[in-house]
């Protein structure tokens, strides 16, 4: 049987609709976005997604302790905006698939587990346990370190040289949060971890609910392969193509195998053209795609668009990455530098205004400014 053909364009217009960028959204928590959750690497970057998304301006709140959304360590170990609902079903899909699934992780930055002789499966519920047991009211990042450090064993610490101290690796102790039943306070730095009323702890993969994320990105950034998933997920591609979830097309997208919830066959055939101008934050699920030639064909665009630090925002006209936007603030005052990647019609520029107004509005800032950088 021939595979359904898909061009790049039409690719992109599907995740333009199945995102929601026509801004079609009229609630924060109805979203699609948040099946997968939307990162969070400082306090408005989300927001930037959800008002990106929805038809009016994003609401202020909603996002914390006893609210709607939760922030937590969840994907890659970065900070995300997930429903609270989906954080128990989250964990155990976060939890490492396999033992060497559970190494690759805690290698990242950790101590290697052969030198530490510790099962890497074990030393993530040893973790998981010291989280738990430390976290019972509000506690800083570097207090609950300091007491995780003191219930694992020695041979899990790590040297830190900015802290010129010994104690537990951020790769074990990100991912053991979520696993715990802990949540982040929104806008602390260094963050500030709570523990989640009522909330489960996770010592094995939920499969079902892996599935499900995995479908979830296939529906948003899909076709995809996955490769594309496991990179998404930090997982290993061999464990994920175990637990591939039923219900899936096979696709071609300009020659290249990927895979479709079977269920989208219809809303990709549907898809209007993307014809908006967005500011996106930095970290908007639409870059967080893994095959970024797709949606960014020049490499050379690469380093930068996602520079190891100082990510900028993207300028996003017509389906395409068109530039780059910064932004800085002097009091109430906002000013977007924006660079073009290739010159832009006059009403081009009048939207991109337009756009920061909003993001202006996102940010807090009494008035705005579009600088454009030659």
């Amino acid at each position: 049987m021939t595979a359904n053909r898909f061009s790049r364009e039409q690719v992109i217009a599907y995740r333009v609709a199945a995102q929601g960028l026509h801004r079609t959204g009229r609630s924060v928590g109805k979203l699609a976005v948040l099946d997968i959750g939307v990162q969070d690497a400082s306090p408005e970057l989300a927001r930037l997604s959800f008002d990106a998304r929805l038809s009016s301006p994003v609401p202020a709140d909603g996002v914390g302790p006893k609210e709607p959304l939760a922030l937590v360590w969840s994907l890659r170990g970065a900070p995300h905006v997930h429903r609270r609902t989906d954080l128990d079903a989250l964990a155990g899909a976060l939890y490492p698939l396999s033992e060497a699934d559970a190494t690759g992780r805690l290698n990242e930055t950790g101590p290697s587990v052969a030198r530490a002789g510790i099962a890497a499966l074990e030393q993530f519920d040893l973790a998981i346990d010291a989280m738990r047991a430390v976290v019972r009211k509000p506690t800083g990042k570097g207090a609950a370190s300091t007491a995780v450090t003191k219930r694992i064993p020695d041979v899990m610490g790590r040297n830190c040289r900015g802290c010129n101290a010994v104690h537990i690796s951020d790769s074990a102790m990100r991912p053991a949060a979520l696993a715990a039943g802990l949540e982040l306070e929104p806008g602390t730095a260094p963050p500030v971890l709570h523990r989640r009323t009522g909330s489960k702890v996770a010592k094995q993969v939920d499969v079902r609910a892996l599935k499900r994320l995995i479908t979830a990105y296939l529906t948003l950034l899909g076709p995809a392969t996955q490769g594309d998933v496991a990179g998404y997920l930090d997982a290993r591609r061999a464990d994920i193509a175990d637990v591939w979830p039923d219900g899936l097309e096979e696709v071609s997208v300009d020659g290249r195998a990927a895979w479709l919830p079977a269920g989208q066959l219809d809303e990709f055939e549907a898809a209007p053209p993307p014809e908006l101008v967005r500011l996106l934050g930095a970290f908007d699920p639409y870059l967080q795609a893994r095959d970024r030639a797709l949606i960014v064909p020049d490499k050379a665009l690469y380093k930068v668009l996602w520079p190891v630090l100082g990510r900028p925002g993207a300028l996003f006209v017509d389906g395409e990455v068109a530039g780059i936007w910064r932004p800085k603030s002097s009091g109430k005052k906002l000013t977007l530098k924006v660079e073009a990647f290739a010159p832009l019609p006059p009403s081009t520029w009048t939207q991109i205004e337009a756009e920061a107004e909003r993001v202006a509005a996102v940010r807090g800032a009494a008035d705005v400014a579009v600088s454009r950088v030659e």
